[in-house]
């Protein structure tokens, strides 16, 4: 599974799931750019640990809310990289509360974020990949997407508008040979979970078949499949990561 001569953009790659993706994509010899928001202290260790792989690597500070920012990320990745092969979107945000107390501020800015983000990236990865009529974009989601989830109304609208916005994109680029999957992942362990209580955690590990959160790595081996020549044939799924939560 080789994707040596290939660049991958990854957003939100300097730590969680966006890190792990960086670093097993470039296991496989990918070129690896990824932006971050605002700690370069991260960024920097993350780069050079991917650096320690044999592989080039970029860290951009961008906000993928910002158009100006996206071809700024995109623009850095061209000049220095030559080609744009694989997209990984994984930036993403919460501001969980209840309906009745979400500020409006705590609405757009999750959908942005998560889903705006999302928009601005494709279209300027698909402009290049539709060039070459080949590519791999990644959408990274979430089971809250698909299932709703109490206190997060703002953050399961950006999760669930990601897959409807895939599965279409994923039908206008398929015939250029752009392949466009999501990934849901239930909960993993990182960052975005820890900060939840041990009563909140045992009730979410009771849901779970496998009895375990979810490793970033789990969630970046299936992203480096899709992203690879060996996926030849998948194109507009949804694949839920998530320990048997959804069966």
């Amino acid at each position: 599974m080789s994707l040596k001569g290939k660049t991958a953009i990854i957003t939100g790659g300097s730590r969680g799931i966006g890190k792990a993706c960086a670093i097993y994509l470039a296991k496989q010899g990918a070129d690896i750019v990824f932006n971050y928001s605002n700690n370069s202290s991260m960024a920097e260790e993350t780069a050079d640990e991917i650096k320690n792989l044999g592989v080039k690597v970029q860290a951009v500070k961008a906000d993928v809310k910002s158009s100006q920012d996206i071809d700024y990320l995109f623009n850095q990745a061209l000049e220095n990289f030559n080609s744009i092969d694989i997209l990984v979107n994984n930036a993403g945000i919460t501001r969980d509360t209840l309906l009745i107390r979400m500020k409006e501020e705590d609405w757009d800015t999750v959908l942005d974020i998560n889903l705006k983000g999302v928009y601005l990236t494709c279209k300027a990865a698909a402009k290049h990949m539709m060039k070459k009529r080949q590519g791999r974009i990644i959408n990274i989601s979430s089971v809250v997407g698909i299932t709703g989830n109490p206190g997060q109304a703002n953050y399961a609208a950006s999760k669930a508008g990601i897959i409807g916005f895939s599965k279409s994109i994923a039908k206008e680029l398929a015939p250029r040979g752009i392949l466009v999957n999501v990934v849901a992942p239930g909960f993993i362990d990182t960052d975005m979970t820890s900060v939840l209580g041990e009563k909140v955690k045992d009730n979410i590990l009771s849901q779970i078949p496998l009895g375990r959160y979810g490793s970033p790595e789990d969630v970046a081996k299936l992203v480096t499949f899709l992203a690879s020549d060996d996926n030849q044939y998948i194109t507009g799924q949804v694949i839920n990561i998530d320990g048997g939560m959804l069966m």
